[in-house]
């Protein structure tokens, strides 16, 4: 069983924002595979099914951004789980609008969820999927760049993106992370 893991913040005035675009790819992956997210336990919203024949919980914290570990460490006591047993979706103002990078471990890059994660899973084990929301304009705040909602273009350009993020997710829950590198890193939606 895998944890497919989207990352945000629940207040409906985050909805729409960069940061919050592991959530959009939840929703997104939970209407593709007709998974209702809506069951709350681990200080998170849940729901159980299958992705390309593989048992899948999907996850969206509601611990805020930078405390995501705490919800992720009871999900995996509960279950009994490992680390690389989790996929984490997330943004990345290091890449551009419309790239996905995915990765099989590495450090947080100074993402404050990812921090959260690596410090209560214990481990820079777990495999994550990034999707880019541009570099923040000079000058500006990160933190009002990454809570600032997307354009009509970009949301645009999201919307065309998903089936890539879909397809690198049925890739990941098989283990096949490699395979979800060699064919979706390169990809480039505009």
């Amino acid at each position: 069983m895998k944890i497919v893991v989207g990352l945000g913040n629940p207040e409906k005035k985050y909805d729409g924002t960069r940061h919050n675009i592991g959530f959009v790819a939840i929703d997104y992956l939970a209407s593709k595979y007709n998974i209702s997210v809506d069951t709350k336990k681990h200080r998170a919203l849940i729901g159980k099914g299958v992705i390309d024949g593989q048992k899948v919980i999907l996850v969206k914290p509601q611990t805020y951004m930078n405390l995501s570990g705490e919800s992720l460490r009871s999900i995996m006591d509960f279950y009994k789980l490992y680390p690389e047993d989790f996929i984490i979706i997330y943004d990345d103002i290091n890449l551009d609008v419309g790239r996905i990078r995915i990765r099989k471990k590495g450090s947080a890059g100074g993402h404050n969820g990812i921090k959260s994660i690596i410090s209560h899973l214990g481990s820079q084990e777990f495999p994550r999927l990034r999707i880019g929301v541009g570099e923040k304009p000079k000058g500006m705040d990160l933190a009002n760049y990454v809570l600032g909602k997307f354009s009509k273009g970009e949301n645009e350009i999201y919307d065309k993106m998903m089936p890539n993020v879909a397809g690198a997710i049925e890739c990941m829950v098989w283990d096949d992370v490699d395979k979800a590198m060699n064919d979706y890193n390169k990809a480039f939606v505009e």
